[in-house]
């Protein structure tokens, strides 16, 4: 008999290799590399091995299936996954411990079971006593919703092909553990392991299945990159747990857009969607000296949010630059633009940045708004009930950026009056006649121009 020869697998990104090292090449971190056995497996059945050989098709014979999505019964969750699920699909949700991931998917079975949808739900992390306690929590009846408390990966498997659920929910995937490995549960090669075993089962049965997945130190999701790749779709929880917001977004969808963004409000009685987050992160917003109104847009939907700077004389050799919301390579940019073609003398100032309400944006757009805060921020006086929008260039100009129409209607619902944006932006919203009445649109060409005419 062959002698197995252990491996040695990286805990935070998969990398292998046969003998041990204190740091993975791979990922670059520490003490991450554990002793695995590989799991034994059989001669293949099929082709060489006796069994029958697949016959390949033509992609012209193949017949078009209609995509049936079931609403979760949450609108924003629908809105982040594309209109619903897609029966077959495996879903895997990531965020940080008490974040709201196993009550949101709690309330999503809950309100498919109300609706006669036969659901199940694996919980490996919580006794049956304990998930009846966070659901009565919760609003309406919870008779009816099955469970079990388990983790094992073949007595999982086997339980769905007993029932046969719509919708099943294991919470959370690094728990479970297959006895074809010997390493411990939540290593790579477990994780692999059982999350291959699920989705067979699921894409057999047409069964939707929900993952729960632990996150990193630096918020990545816990376990092989390549668990991404197997499953269809990759939802992302965000937000500060002493916040009450969250934020929901889509890193990859087999079956809708990326872009997408939900908006939940944590409460007494679970998760409430934000029908209109934009009024929600303007609340509380002010007109003092280093903040500015962003318009920026995710997906189909355009966010209003308050973007603040404060600038202060530093006494490090290395002026800091931290942020919160927006990304600091954007700020160190906007800095040296700002440095450069606008006069202001940054070098020797600490520069902090946050956006209100715990929003991250990634968005182009929000250069210019930030821009106009820092500066802002910089003088001490304070830019007035203005909004902005535009992409900023090293040259200082301020560039053209898409859905300028969905960004005006947002700002003159919520009773800006005064809006700057790109010249092209402007040119492009009067020729189509899309100004909203009561809106002054002004063109800006650079920021050199608009830091003098606002702030002096």
């Amino acid at each position: 008999m062959a002698r197995i020869r252990s491996i040695f697998a990286c805990t935070a990104c998969g990398y292998q290799n046969p003998r041990w090292l204190g740091r993975c090449p791979d990922c670059g971190e520490w003490n991450t590399l554990v002793e695995e056995v590989p799991a034994v497996r059989g001669a293949s059945s099929a082709g060489a091995g006796g069994g029958p050989v697949p016959v390949p098709l033509t992609l012209d014979a193949v017949s078009p299936t209609a995509e049936e999505r079931v609403s979760t019964g949450e609108s924003e969750l629908d809105r982040v996954l594309g209109g619903g699920l897609v029966p077959g699909s495996v879903v895997l949700v990531g965020g940080e411990p008490g974040i709201g991931k196993s009550t949101l998917l709690l309330q999503v079975l809950l309100s498919l079971q109300r609706r006669g949808i036969a659901t199940l739900l694996v919980s490996g992390e919580e006794s049956p006593g304990q998930v009846k306690m966070r659901a009565r929590r919760l609003e309406g009846p919870i008779d009816g919703l099955r469970l079990i408390s388990e983790t094992r990966c073949g007595p999982v498997v086997a339980c769905l092909e007993e029932h046969d659920p719509a919708v099943c929910v294991v919470d959370s995937v690094q728990t479970l553990w297959s006895e074809d490995i010997s390493s411990a549960p939540g290593s790579v090669s477990q994780i692999r392991e059982v999350t291959g075993q699920l989705l067979r089962v699921a894409k057999g049965r047409g069964i939707t299945l929900l993952l729960v997945g632990h996150v990193t130190k630096s918020g990545d999701l816990a376990g092989p990159r390549v668990l991404e790749h197997m499953v269809d779709a990759v939802l992302s929880f965000e937000g500060d747990r002493s916040r009450p917001y969250r934020l929901l977004r889509g890193v990859k969808n087999r079956f809708g857009s990326t872009n997408e963004v939900g908006v939940f409000q944590m409460t007494g009685q679970g998760l409430v969607g934000v029908s209109d987050p934009s009024a929600l992160f303007l609340e509380e917003g002010s007109e003092s000296p280093g903040a500015a109104v962003l318009a920026a847009v995710e997906g189909t939907r355009c966010l209003l949010a308050e973007v603040q700077a404060l600038v202060v004389p530093s006494g490090l050799t290395m002026p800091r630059r931290v942020t919160r919301g927006v990304d600091g390579n954007r700020l160190a940019m906007v800095a040296a633009v700002l440095t450069r073609r606008a006069g202001l003398r940054l070098g020797e100032s600490d520069i902090f940045v946050n956006v209100a309400g715990g929003l991250s944006v990634e968005d182009p757009a929000a250069d210019l708004p930030l821009a106009l805060a820092v500066a802002s921020a910089q003088r001490d006086r304070p830019l007035g009930r203005v909004a902005a929008f535009g992409e900023l260039s090293l040259t200082g100009q301020a560039r053209y950026v898409a859905h300028g129409d969905a960004r005006v209607q947002e700002l003159a619902r919520h009773g800006f009056e005064r809006v700057l944006a790109p010249r092209r932006n402007v040119e492009e919203l009067r020729e189509r006649r899309a100004v909203p009445e009561g809106v002054t649109m002004e063109p800006i060409s650079n920021i050199q121009d608009v830091v003098r005419e606002l702030i002096g």
